[in-house]
C-alpha cells in the first residue's frame, strides 16, 4: 500500500485490532477489552462518526445517506424497484422523486433499464432499504457509460480528498459520479470516456500497490500530456 495512504484504506484480517480514534464501531467489527477489532478481511473506512470493515468482493450493504448508481428493474402504479447492486432491489416511492407523479403514470418519468442517481434514506433492521431523488443533484442519468468495480475499492477510485477521480476527470475532461455501490457513471467525448474507464480499471485492478496515484498519472499524461500544458 502507497505509505502516503490514508488509514481509511487499510487492508485489516479478521481480528486485528483497528485505530478507532474516538469513532464507534461499526459494521464488519467487534469489541473486546474495550478495543476495536475486524470481524472479516476488508478494508478499514469511517462513515457518520463509525469505523467500518468493508468486506472484499460480495454484495454492497448499503447505508444511510449512501449515494449510489442505480438502474430500474421494474415499475409499480406508485413505485419503481431500483437496483443497486445490493441483495434486494430498492423501492423508489413516487413521493420521493423530484416529479408531481399522477398514480398510475410512473412509466411516463422512468422506464425500466434507466440509470439514475439515489440516495439511501432508509435501512431497517431487516436490511430493506429505501431510496429518494428529492436531495441535490440526484436525477436521471442520461448519455455516458456506466462502470462498474467492486465497492470495496470505492475510496481509492475516490482518492485522498477526492484527488483521484479529480484527476482522472481532469485529464479526460469527462463528468464522473462515483457510487458508493461501486458503480461510476462517466459522461464526455467517445474517446475521453474510454480513457477514463481504463484509468478506473487500472486503480480497481492495483488498489493496493504501491505508488498508484503516480503510476495512473503517468498512463493519463502519456495520451493527454502534462496537466495544463
Amino acid at each position: 500500500m502507497d505509505s502516503s495512504a490514508p488509514p481509511k484504506r487499510q487492508l485489516v484480517i479478521p481480528g486485528e485490532p483497528i485505530d478507532a480514534r474516538g469513532l464507534k464501531p461499526g459494521e464488519g467489527t467487534f469489541v473486546e477489552d474495550g478495543k476495536v477489532f475486524a470481524s472479516q478481511l476488508g478494508i478499514r473506512a469511517e462513515h457518520q462518526g463509525y469505523v467500518d470493515v468493508i468486506p472484499i468482493g460480495g454484495r454492497y450493504i448499503p447505508r444511510t445517506d449512501d449515494e449510489v448508481v442505480g438502474q430500474v428493474v421494474d415499475i409499480g402504479p406508485s413505485h419503481w424497484l431500483i437496483d443497486i447492486a445490493s441483495p434486494y432491489p430498492a423501492p423508489l416511492h413516487a413521493t420521493e422523486s423530484p416529479w408531481r407523479v399522477e398514480f398510475g403514470e410512473t412509466s411516463r418519468f422512468l422506464e425500466v433499464g434507466d440509470a439514475v442517481l439515489v440516495k439511501v434514506f432508509n435501512v431497517d433492521e431487516t436490511k430493506r432499504v429505501q431510496v429518494t431523488m428529492r436531495d441535490r443533484g440526484l436525477r436521471r442519468l442520461t448519455g455516458g457509460q456506466i462502470v462498474e468495480i467492486s465497492h470495496s475499492k470505492v475510496p481509492r477510485i475516490i482518492g485522498k480528498g477526492g484527488s483521484m477521480i479529480s484527476m482522472v476527470k481532469q485529464y479526460t475532461k469527462t463528468q464522473a459520479f462515483v457510487g458508493q455501490n461501486g458503480r461510476i457513471w462517466i459522461d464526455g467525448e467517445v474517446g475521453d470516456i474510454v480513457n477514463a474507464v481504463r484509468a478506473i480499471h487500472m486503480i480497481d485492478e492495483h488498489a493496493q500497490a504501491l505508488g498508484l496515484t503516480e503510476a495512473v498519472e503517468a498512463f493519463l499524461e502519456g495520451i493527454y500530456g502534462k496537466r495544463g500544458a
